[in-house]
């Protein structure tokens, strides 16, 4: 993606950022685990208030989620739900979502109609999995931004 810019979401003075980019891949763990809401445990828990006041109309967004799916089986990449929702109530395009198939988990809220509302990733127990599932995501989306 030529002209991209690689951001730490600590970093960001507002959400305002946000908006100005003309599409983005945003990654976020889950560290507050059974949550219902700040799920993150980062700044993009304040971010997330701020995304459904905002204007992404035309703007495409894809999530990573970064999680732990043996320890933390029941809250699988939760926290990218909740990022996921504040940007359709914003009106961006969320592009994306891949299948549950090949994931061990018990429940996640980040499962959207049957899929998952963006990439998880589980470093901790299935890092053989993560390069494929890269490459493999990343040709799906690259076409969309």
């Amino acid at each position: 993606m030529p002209g991209s810019v690689l951001k730490d979401v600590d970093d960001l003075s507002s959400a305002d950022e946000l908006e100005a980019a003309e599409s983005l891949i945003c990654c976020i763990p889950t560290w507050n685990t059974g949550a219902d809401e700040d799920r993150s445990g980062t700044a993009w828990d304040q971010h997330i208030k701020d995304i459904p006041t905002m204007n992404f109309a035309g703007k495409t967004v894809a999530i990573v989620g970064l999680g732990d799916s043996a320890s933390y089986g029941d809250f699988f990449c939760d926290a990218m739900e909740e990022l996921y929702t504040a940007f359709v109530q914003s009106g961006a395009n969320l592009v994306g979502k891949v299948p549950t198939d090949g994931y061990t988990f018990n429940e996640s809220k980040s499962v959207v109609d049957g899929m998952f509302c963006g990439l998880p990733i589980d470093e901790d127990n299935e890092s053989d999995l993560t390069a494929e599932r890269l490459k493999s995501w990343i040709t799906s989306i690259q076409v969309k931004f």
